[in-house]
């Protein structure tokens, strides 16, 4: 009797029996996550699953990231398979306006140039050691498009899964606070200072019809391994622009996407677990993903320095930060920067189109990274 009694009561205490030092680190790292997304409003969407997530994964003989745990199962159905981020691009075309883009067709040069700290990084990355396709993972963290580093990862790179994702979407939560400074750094008063014309251009509703089918079939045709993430972005916005499929159109922008969003979020959250995510490896790639995002808003606005020189003085180089593909919140950063040195300076329009540039971009970007891998062999 005494024996079983025991025996019950070593059942109990179990889990605390198997903690490993490693788990509750993580559970404050989750814990650190749930304070950001609520308390200071850090990408809450994301940051609140991926935090209970990380919070529940470290719970011993849960079993939850086990073959049939219903993390697993989730993990299984759409992460690795790509439905996740995939459906969530169709979502992100569908609320994004490439009109700024059409408007101005220089912006898209800016979110080309945007993308280079993307390759520097991944050089950086291989000369640390990490394999190629690890390499490319950690370089795509520099977009600030979790749904594109999610994809990559999933496919090719699942060990870093969790901290690339994590990084990805805390450092695009903390662009007000990353893209200020460098802005300052970079570029003068009279820079700063720099008015930009604020005319519409017309755009027709054919050109808008033909912009997403074009870029698709230039695209793929590019870079085929990486027609997914476009394809499904440019459905989205093919959509929007349409006006034919309302009801799609707004599916996708509420609820698929809010509910993808929720089952991603607490898939990556599920992929924390303080034995594999707390080493060496993750202090490192979250370094380098940071310096891949810095190196994206330097190369941006370098650039937007030579389109001011160019022009004479008609484009403001702070725009080139909108570059990257958090969209749209670096075309509101740039939008305040510019106020704060003249407050007749009115860019955010100019900066969305860079930032949409970006969006397609990253994408890019993202394809050609796929498609070399493929052609080297690696996938």
């Amino acid at each position: 009797m005494i024996e079983a009694i025991i025996s019950g009561a070593n059942g109990l205490i179990a889990g605390f029996m198997n903690l490993h030092w490693s788990n509750p680190v993580m559970m404050a790292i989750g814990c650190l996550l749930l304070y950001l997304g609520i308390k200071k409003d850090f990408e809450p969407l994301l940051l609140v699953p991926i935090g209970f997530g990380c919070i529940i994964v470290n719970i011993p003989l849960a079993g939850l990231m086990e073959k049939e745990g219903f993390l697993r199962t989730i993990y299984d159905a759409g992460i690795i398979t790509e439905l996740f981020p995939l459906l969530i691009f169709v979502g992100i075309g569908a609320m994004t306006d490439f009109t700024p883009v059409l408007e101005n067709p220089y912006t898209f040069l800016l979110g080309a140039a945007g993308q280079c700290g993307i390759f520097l990084t991944l050089l950086l990355a291989l000369a640390l050691g990490f394999k190629y396709n690890e390499a490319v993972t950690i370089g795509i963290i520099g977009a600030c498009d979790g749904p594109t580093v999610i994809y990559v990862a999933s496919q090719y790179a699942q060990n870093l899964l969790g901290p690339c994702s994590v990084a990805a979407y805390s450092y695009m939560s903390l662009v007000p606070v990353l893209q200020p400074p460098i802005m300052r750094i970079l570029t003068t008063k009279k820079e700063r200072e720099t008015i930009m014309k604020t005319g519409k251009r017309t755009v027709s509703k054919t050109t808008k019809l033909l912009f997403p089918i074009v870029i698709t079939i230039v695209g793929g045709l590019i870079a085929p391994k990486g027609l997914p993430l476009l394809a499904t972005i440019m459905l989205g916005n093919f959509m929007k622009e349409s006006g034919a499929v309302a009801r799609l159109t707004k599916a996708s922008e509420n609820e698929i996407t809010n509910i993808v969003t929720l089952l991603l979020g607490i898939s990556i959250g599920a992929t924390m677990d303080g034995k594999v995510f707390v080493q060496p490896t993750t202090i490192i790639i979250l370094a380098l993903g940071l310096i891949a995002i810095c190196l994206d808003t330097v190369c941006g606005i370098l650039f937007g320095k030579v389109l001011y020189l160019i022009t004479g003085g008609k484009i403001n180089p702070l725009i080139g930060a909108a570059g990257i593909s958090a969209f749209p919140m670096s075309a509101r950063v740039v939008q305040k920067e510019g106020q704060r040195y003249n407050k007749k300076n009115y860019l955010l329009m100019h900066a969305m189109g860079a930032n949409a540039g970006g969006q397609v971009g990253s994408v890019m970007a993202a394809a050609v990274m796929l498609s070399v891998l493929k052609g080297m062999g690696v996938i």
